[in-house]
This record gives structure tokens, sequence and C-alpha cells, in this order.
């Protein structure tokens, strides 16, 4: 551009100037003599080159800074083109090319400033959606993915390669295809609950929503509801579970007051009948007792009182309270406590409440004849205790939900006495001493309940 202008200044000067000489001589040609003549040629030959000359430096000078104006506007917008919007202070000059310059440098800048607002947005966007317990897909108008989130990825089993894909590829459900289908072809989403099946049972729920800002998209939400299904179910099965725990002893409690209020003539009836009232009744008023003091270390109304205890007179007292039980089907019941165990930093009342139920458990799946274990050492730097019995053991898919309240392994069997609350009360005390308590079936045959619990070294009257 610089060569053609400067061509330009020089044309025009040579021409201006030939035209100028051209002029003199033709006007002063006819007054003149042959001689003369010949010779005012020769000076205007001469001048044409001077001018010619002339013109030349005259062209060169006046497109030099031109020239380098152009220069430095090619080499900012080159450095432009590459990302580079750095600023700087070029001389663009006053005139019109300057004028533009500067008009087309502001609005780079300008741009270049829009553009970083929407890479920030963009990577803050991106780091929302990524931290979200909640999976996120994002649709464009032609129906490819433009972003999904991690969450997304591991609920639908994705692979990482799927930005720029269709939804109907990369989605294999086709629940959530007809969705995104429906909200892109401009109708309503009504939402979608399906199910998953891959190693665990997940449930999820669907949602898309459309986007129109910037052409029709999709925006689809899922969210993962197992927990609140389940906990959903686990509330239905405990109050379907009390009210059949409580309606059987009743059932039976009005079924003897109606037989008593007949008059039974036979004193040996009405004890009978009076002591299974007083049976089914102890039955109710444990169970009651049970569900309130669940309730109570539900709303944190528990109280740790720490002290010292004696283990061996702890399980000694509770063996004895189980001796008539256990010898009655023939048990042996063994005890061993290593001497790191026998004193114990602990809230005495929860230890025992905690040992109870887990003997009264052994006891009362060991069949007859069979053998209990209860032994107490210090593994690992912690209390363990452990109570294990060589009953049938429990199914390996029932094990971690042993600890459910009501929860049955064999829910066709009629549970052997206890209220159904008893492991669910060892659990919830024992995490409220900051140990934990777990459960495993023996190589040799029946379950090993192993409770374990931190070390004190003194009584802390801290909670």
């Amino acid at each position: 551009m610089g060569s053609r202008y400067r061509l330009t200044i020089f044309l025009t000067a040579f021409v201006a100037a030939t035209l100028v000489l051209l002029f003199v001589v033709m006007t002063m040609s006819p007054l003149l003599g042959g001689e003369l003549r010949t010779r005012l040629f020769t000076i205007a030959g001469l001048a044409a080159g001077g001018a010619l000359v002339a013109a030349l430096l005259v062209s060169s000078a006046l497109a030099a800074p031109h020239e380098q104006r152009v220069a430095a506007i090619v080499e900012v917008a080159r450095r432009y083109a590459l990302g580079d919007l750095r600023r700087t202070a070029p001389d663009y000059g006053d005139d019109e090319v300057g004028e533009i310059a500067r008009a087309m440098d502001a609005a780079i800048h300008a741009l270049g400033v829009r553009l970083d607002e929407l890479s920030r947005d963009r990577t803050r966007m991106v780091a929302i959606l990524s931290s979200m317990v909640e999976g996120v897909l994002v649709v464009d108008e032609q129906g490819r993915l433009q972003h999904v989130n991690d969450t997304a990825r591991r609920m639908l089993h994705m692979s990482h390669d799927v930005d720029n894909r269709t939804y109907v590829e990369a989605i294999r459900h086709p629940g959530i295809v007809a969705e995104i289908k429906a909200v892109l072809a401009g109708h309503q989403s009504q939402g979608l609950e399906f199910s998953l099946i891959r190693g665990v049972n997940r449930i999820f729920v669907a949602r898309v929503a459309p986007v129109v800002s910037a052409g029709r998209g999709a925006v689809v939400v899922l969210h993962d509801i197992t927990d609140l299904r389940r906990a959903d179910q686990i509330r239905r099965d405990f109050v379907a579970n009390v009210s059949h725990e409580l309606r059987t002893p009743l059932t039976a409690i009005k079924g003897y007051v109606e037989a008593l209020q007949d008059d039974p003539s036979d004193p040996e009836e009405r004890h009978r009948f009076l002591e299974i009232i007083d049976r089914h009744t102890t039955r109710m008023e444990r169970l009651v007792s049970d569900l309130l003091r669940l309730a109570r270390i539900d709303a944190g109304q528990e109280i740790v009182e720490l002290a010292r205890c004696d283990v061996e007179d702890l399980l000694s007292g509770l063996v004895s309270d189980f001796g008539t039980a256990a010898k009655q089907k023939k048990q042996s019941v063994h005890v061993a406590v290593e001497p790191p165990a026998c004193q114990m930093v602990v809230d005495p009342a929860k230890l025992h409440d905690i040992l109870r139920n887990l003997i009264e458990n052994a006891v009362a799946y060991t069949p007859e004849g069979g053998t209990i274990d209860i032994a107490a050492t210090v593994k690992d730097g912690r209390y363990q205790i452990t109570v294990a019995d060589n009953g049938p053991g429990i199914p390996s898919e029932h094990l971690t939900r042993v600890f459910e309240r009501f929860y049955r392994v064999d829910k066709s069997r009629a549970r052997p006495g206890g209220t159904g609350l008893g492991l669910a009360i060892v659990k919830n005390l024992v995490g409220i001493l900051q140990g934990d308590v777990t459960v495993a079936n023996r190589p040799q045959g029946g379950a090993v309940f192993t409770v374990k619990l931190p070390i004190r070294d003194v009584p802390d009257k801290s909670s």
C-alpha cells in the first residue's frame, strides 16, 4: 500500500512539472530561432529529468511518514489477530487514516474486554457446575451437547468425549432422550423418574428446561433421590412395623381381658390369662421404652457420663441375667476379658445397654446346644468387644441393614422375642460414644458383632 501511495505522489508531481515545462516550451518556441529552439528543447529535456528526480525525492519525503503509520497499524493488527490485546500508543496521525485506526483500535479493545468477561463467566460457570451434586447437561438447538459436568457423567455412565456429540448417541436412556426432544420442539417437560442398575440400584429424577436466550436449547438437571426414597421407605416400614408390633400384644390383651370378663370358674385358668396379659403388657412397655429412647437419641438428648467401668463385672452380671434362657436352650457362654480391657473409661450405663442387646440377640438366635463367645481386648489403639454365636449367620446381602429399625433378615419368620429395635439402639449408642459397631459372618458359622470404642486415660466430664 505504501508503494502505491508513493507512486501516486510521484506521478502526480512528475506530470505536473512536465506539463508546466511543456507549456513554457510551447509558448516560447515560435519566438526563437532554430539554434535557440534546439537549445531550449535541450534545456527542457534536462529540466524534465530534473523534475523527475525532484518528483521522486518529494514523493519519498511525503510518503515515508504515511508508510510508517500504515506499517504500525498493520503490526498492531497482526498482534491483535494472534490474541495479544495489550494496548500500545502508536502514532496514528491526525488525518482520516489515523481516525479510522484509532476507532478500530478502540473497538478491538472493547471486544477484548467483553471476551475476557465472557471467559471469566464461562470459567466460573464450569467451576459451579463441576462442584454441583446434581448432574447437568447443556444441549444447543442443533441437539449437540455443549457441556456435561462430572456428576452427570457418573450418573449416566458417559465417557469423557461426549462434547459436541448429539444427545441421542451420547445419552442411552430413551426417557431422557424423549424429554429433551420434546423441550427442543417447544413442548413442556413433565419430569422423569428413572432408575439405573449397574452394581447399585440408584433412583434419579430428570428435569429438562428450555434455553431461549441464544437460540433454542435445553438444560437437563439430574437429581439423585435414592437416599430420599430409601428414607421414605424406612419411614413407611417403621410406621407399619410399630403398628404391627403394638397391634399383636394389644389383640392378645383384649382377647384375654374379654375372657376374664366372662368370669372363668377355674382359678388356674384366670391366673394363666393374667400371666399372658402381663407378658404382652411388658412387651408393649419395652417397645414404647425403646421407641422413646430412639427419639431421645435422634433429638440429641442422650448425655454421656464417663466413668471407670469394670468390664468383667459388667459381663458377669449380663451373663447371669440371661443364664436362665441360655440354660433352657442348653447353650454355653464363654467370657474372656484381657487385662488391658478390664477397666474402661466409658459411660457404664450405655455400655451395659449395648452389650445387653447384643447378648440377648445372640441367645435368641443361637440354636440349642450352641456356644456364645464374648471377648474384650485392646486392638489398634481402641477397646474391642466381640459377641459371637454359632447360629445360622446372616446372608451377606443383609449385613449392611441389620442395624435398621425393625429390619428383618427373614420376613417370614417371627422375631424370637425383643422389639426389633435392639440393634438400632446399639448402633446409635455406640455412635454417641464415638465408636463404631460392625457385623460379619464367622468362617465356622454364626455371626460376630464387634464394638470398638476409643481409649480414654481418665474420666472426662464433657459429653
